[in-house]
């Protein structure tokens, strides 16, 4: 059994439409809080189970027949290093061949924040005995894409990433990394430092907004803080604005940069181009 952690999650849903190209639906385990979520999935023949991160004997009922555990690490800020402790250790219980997880770009040097929870988790990942893949997500593309709409609505996008470029990538690309560690019939990696292939400037971004929407959206940098203020006044939590505001902060140091292109020779295409993913959004 497959089984994949967070699966009612954008990237977990991915991982499982890309699995189901290869691997039939009764060997793939969807594993979720709430089951109710993937009733698609299941008359998709795929097993759903209920798992909880936060659950142990959840997870244990879930990680059942386990071959292959990918961990999709969880949403909760603060409390991933417990979460995600629960779902390794579980996957010991269960004697999985593999356990992959989502990771950041370069998590053992990265200076963004929200490196630390991962960092905790990849000890975790390797003292586990089993063994293991960690899947090192740089940005997804999305991440920025997503508030095109907002930007074009005030005529400019903010940020506070400067002229730091920035190796984003597709939610796409990154599931079909994971799927293809999953299937795969022999031996991977212990770490893939996964990146777009196409790195860019938020200045570079608003330029190509520019050019496709026929409005003129520049960038305007701002100072980590003010940035920070911003994000909270438009109405997102304190925590996720400071983690957002120091990852552009770092990002204009080079953090989310990676020119190595494994992402795009693990999953045998290019990485999306910045051309098409603001084409989908806008």
């Amino acid at each position: 059994m497959i089984i994949v952690t967070g699966a009612s999650g954008q990237l977990g849903r991915l991982v499982i439409a890309r699995l189901l190209k290869t691997v039939p639906a009764a060997q793939i385990v969807a594993a979720v809080r709430d089951v109710a979520k993937v009733a698609d999935l299941a008359a998709q023949g795929v097993q759903v189970r209920r798992a909880d991160y936060a659950d142990p004997a959840s997870l244990d009922a879930a990680f059942q027949g386990a071959a292959k555990v990918l961990l999709i690490s969880s949403s909760e800020l603060g409390q991933r290093g417990p979460q995600h402790r629960n779902v390794v250790d579980a996957a010991v219980r269960a004697k999985a061949g593999l356990l992959a997880y989502t990771s950041v770009l370069h998590a053992d040097t990265s200076p963004l924040a929200l490196a630390a929870e991962h960092r905790e988790t990849e000890a975790a990942v390797r003292a586990s005995g089993l063994p293991y893949t960690l899947l090192r997500n740089g940005w997804y593309v999305e991440n920025y894409t997503g508030g095109l709409g907002a930007a074009l609505a005030h005529g400019a996008l903010a940020g506070g990433a400067g002229e730091g470029r920035i190796s984003a990538a597709a939610r796409a690309d990154y599931a079909d990394a994971a799927a293809a560690v999953l299937a795969s019939a022999g031996p991977v990696q212990q770490v893939y430092e996964l990146a777009g292939d196409q790195a860019f400037t938020l200045g570079e971004l608003a330029a190509e907004v520019s050019r496709q929407s026929g409005k003129q959206i520049p960038f305007h940098n701002l100072p980590q803080q003010d940035y920070r203020e911003m994000l909270v006044s438009v109405g997102l939590p304190a925590p996720l604005a400071d983690l957002i505001a120091d990852s552009d902060a770092q990002a204009a140091k080079g953090a989310l940069y990676d020119g190595s292109g494994t992402l795009g020779k693990l999953i045998g295409h290019p990485t999306i181009s910045l051309a098409d993913a603001v084409k989908a959004a806008l």
